[in-house]
């Protein structure tokens, strides 16, 4: 008889009532997976949009959603040579565990796992991996010098807040950034930007007071991280030619016809892409770039969210926190293990 585990399923497309609290058998790691005990599993967007039935649902591969964690490997593959059980992990799993993260164990492939740092707790290192994947995809693409104008909208978001740093690091001197809230531009502000390169989108002709600041000048490259009139607004303070990097696949029509009749180079940033093809390595090679950037201290975590404990109530208010926008500019996190000092005799007793 397979051993158990407590997982959290989604029964049906809808509303936050459709999680419960189940059993399913523990997941046994093929030649080259790892299993792992999730310590904290982060929210993202993407499992509010799948809950809801968008069309995000064509990347739901398990009733158990939930696209990155933290952990501890306790069982490896035959064919596994980077890790050994105890070792402290993370990762952005996507559709490429066997279930999602809101659940006791994943099993994953050993290519898109990576060591967590050392002295980073389990609940932030949880909030990690897909923010930072897609903050180095943005830059990695950008391909302009650092001397370029950049817009980014929605800067003090999950992505937003790493991004800023990964261009602060690789010199980038220009960058103009939006924020709504007092907290908002002051998180900016820890990330590197000064008061001046921060603007509140919230005000009144923004397009005019933007355009004003930069002299008249267009952007070389817009990052949206919003989408919808924010995506409008990016294409119009585009430069003819320029680039816009679309993070979240939600230009509107306006926005489409303005960069099409500016000649706009337009880049779709997925991380999903990769696993379509079953390049796995690029996630845990990508991924370490940003540990070795976290260990030389020349990027630092973003804030985090400990929303509860492993458990629906969690779940449900953590996914009504990100569909409401009310996060705040930090990445919510449900913390599995009841502190970050477990080790390794604490789950063996689980005799996986």
């Amino acid at each position: 008889m397979k051993h158990q585990m407590q997982a959290i399923i989604l029964n049906d497309f809808g509303g936050v009532e459709n999680f419960s609290m189940t059993t399913m058998p523990i997941p046994e790691p093929g030649d080259d997976a790892v299993l792992v005990q999730i310590a904290a599993a982060a929210f993202n967007p993407i499992d509010y949009q799948i809950r809801q039935g968008a069309t995000e649902r064509k990347r739901m591969h398990s009733p158990v959603l939930g696209r990155e964690f933290s952990g501890v490997v306790v069982k490896t593959g035959k064919a596994v040579t980077q890790f050994s059980p105890g070792d402290a992990v993370m990762a952005a799993s996507g559709s490429m565990g066997s279930n999602g993260t809101y659940a006791e164990y994943i099993s994953v492939p050993q290519d898109i796992l990576v060591h967590k740092p050392a002295g980073i707790p389990f609940a932030t290192a949880a909030a990690i991996p897909t923010a930072s994947l897609t903050a180095l995809q943005c830059l990695n693409r950008l391909g302009l010098s650092p001397e370029a104008p950049v817009f980014i909208s929605g800067a003090a978001g999950g992505v937003g807040l790493v991004l800023v740093k990964l261009l602060l690091h690789a010199g980038f001197t220009q960058l103009l950034a939006t924020a709504g809230s007092e907290e908002s531009t002051q998180q900016l502000v820890s990330a590197g930007l000064s008061v001046s390169q921060i603007i509140n989108y919230r005000q009144p002709g923004l397009l005019q007071a933007i355009l004003h600041q930069q002299e008249g000048k267009m952007f070389d490259a817009c990052i949206d991280l919003v989408g919808g009139t924010m995506s409008e607004l990016s294409a119009a303070l585009l430069t003819t030619n320029g680039i816009y990097q679309d993070v979240t696949a939600l230009t509107t029509a306006a926005a489409r016809e303005t960069l099409f009749n500016k000649g706009a180079v337009i880049m779709n940033i997925s991380n999903y892409a990769y696993s379509l093809t079953g390049n796995f390595k690029y996630y845990g090679d990508s991924l370490r770039q940003i540990t070795t950037l976290l260990e030389t201290g020349a990027l630092l975590p973003s804030p985090v969210w400990i929303t509860g404990g492993f458990s629906v109530d969690t779940v449900q208010r953590s996914h009504q926190l990100l569909e409401l926008n009310q996060s705040k500019g930090r990445k919510l996190v449900m913390a599995l293990f009841s502190n970050d000092k477990l080790m390794t005799t604490d789950i063996s007793r689980h005799h996986v």
